[in-house]
């Protein structure tokens, strides 16, 4: 059968031609698929790194407050702890008041002549022999006259105190003269004597009279 062998012969030249399209097809379908992974790699690989550092709103924000916070505090003003602008003063002594006999709640007997012939009159003398002022002896006047009324045979039998001097006891004065008990001038220059060695003059007898009560 000629015809049949004619029809026959082309069949190896299309295996051919199909063999070359299917190669290419291969290649097209690696290059689409290439073409479209390679995008997806990158897309994941971006994706990935977004991830490596998350930002939460809390972080941001903290951020945010420590740079105002450095900021705030690199703009105070440098503080000048240097001691040029000040001058120290040393504190003044204060200077002491002076002290003052105290002669009785502040009040000074008041000077009064004494009557001539009386004790007192006696003791005016003594005290300006003395180098007594008239403000002295009216401070012995007030004192004696709280003591004994300046009676000579004044006597406290509590104490045993004795004369115008009230000595205690009262034979003390007898050092002065032996009329002692009698005699206003003995127990006066008795009285002196004590007061002057004890405290000075009778306005410091009196003021410690006065503070204390007694002499």
């Amino acid at each position: 059968m000629p015809s049949s062998g004619r029809t026959a012969a082309p069949a190896p030249r299309w295996s051919r031609r199909r063999g070359v399209l299917g190669v290419f097809a291969a290649f097209a379908a690696v290059g689409f698929v290439a073409a479209y992974v390679v995008p997806v790699g990158a897309a994941v690989t971006q994706a990935a790194a977004d991830e490596v550092a998350p930002v939460s709103l809390y972080a941001h924000s903290l951020g945010d407050v420590q740079s105002r916070s450095v900021a705030a505090e690199a703009e105070e003003a440098p503080i000048d702890l240097g001691r040029d602008g000040y001058s120290v003063a040393a504190k003044p002594t204060p200077t002491p008041a002076p002290v003052v006999a105290s002669t009785g709640g502040g009040w000074s007997p008041p000077f009064v002549t004494p009557d001539p012939g009386t004790a007192q009159a006696i003791a005016y003398d003594m005290v300006a022999a003395r180098g007594w002022g008239d403000g002295e002896f009216a401070c012995l006047v007030a004192l004696w006259n709280k003591e004994s009324g300046w009676r000579v045979n004044a006597y406290n039998p509590s104490s045993g105190a004795y004369g115008i001097p009230q000595s205690l006891p009262g034979s003390k004065m007898a050092s002065a003269g032996a009329d002692w008990e009698t005699n206003p001038a003995t127990q006066i220059a008795w009285g002196l004597g004590y007061i002057q060695g004890r405290y000075g003059a009778p306005c410091g007898a009196w003021g410690h009279s006065q503070a204390h009560g007694w002499y």
